[in-house]
């Protein structure tokens, strides 16, 4: 049996991040949840839920990952299988809510296009920042998602709990998929999440940043593939 398959983007990305993905699977149903709407990862959670069908299967890119860990939480049965690329599970630490801040600084004081160029660097490794096809999806997407919808990002972001306590709870199959060169999410922060879930297994993409969906599909999309449909 083919579930539908929900995609959760992370943020300042839209649907843009997952469209190579999208084009490959024309022939499935494939639905993007809704990361603009809200301001707390709980309602980011209960939105998905409220407009998915009864059961299918999960993929979530970055502050997605913290939505899908708050979607196990709230309905794990509905849940057939999980795959978490390029994400963390800890709630952020005094460094990471600094940074945070100073974002928002800047967004406050009319400078939001400059938020967008100093995630450049964390986003791609050196030799891809002159990449003028993917910084310009970059780009994009940032401009689209906008400097009100990156405020209330940020604030779900900073106001996560802890997932980590409960991760051992999950009980579907589980993918990570996580670009070794990633400039936010670390191996650490995989390896974290691949101990505590129970079967779990991780897909490394060599020469990968943060968003290596559209960085290597052709790595990541034989991946997903696969896994979906084992």
């Amino acid at each position: 049996m083919s579930f539908p398959i929900i995609l959760i983007t992370g943020q300042l990305l839209t649907d843009a991040v997952w469209q190579p993905l999208i084009d490959a699977w024309a022939d499935r149903e494939v639905i993007v949840a809704d990361n603009r709407s809200d301001d707390t990862i709980e309602c980011f959670a209960q939105r998905l839920l409220d407009n998915a069908p009864p059961k299918f299967v999960l993929i979530a890119h970055a502050m997605g990952g913290f939505v899908a860990f708050e979607v196990m939480r709230r309905a794990p049965e509905r849940v057939v299988k999980l795959a978490l690329i390029s994400t963390l599970a800890s709630a952020d630490g005094p460094a990471q809510t600094a940074r945070r801040q100073g974002y928002i600084d800047l967004v406050e004081k009319g400078q939001f296009d400059q938020v967008v160029e100093e995630r450049i660097p964390i986003l791609f490794p050196e030799e891809k920042r002159s990449d003028a096809r993917l910084l310009g999806i970059a780009r994009k997407m940032a401009a689209d998602t906008g400097a009100d919808t990156f405020l209330a990002q940020q604030r779900a972001i900073m106001a996560r709990i802890d997932s980590r306590p409960r991760l051992g709870e999950i009980a579907v199959p589980t993918l990570l998929v996580w670009g070794e060169k990633d400039g936010i999410t670390s191996r650490a922060h995989h390896d974290e999440i691949l101990e505590e879930i129970p079967g779990a297994r991780l897909e490394v993409v060599p020469g990968a940043g943060h968003l290596p969906a559209i960085e290597a599909p052709e790595v990541v999309l034989p991946l997903l593939t696969g896994f979906i449909d084992s």
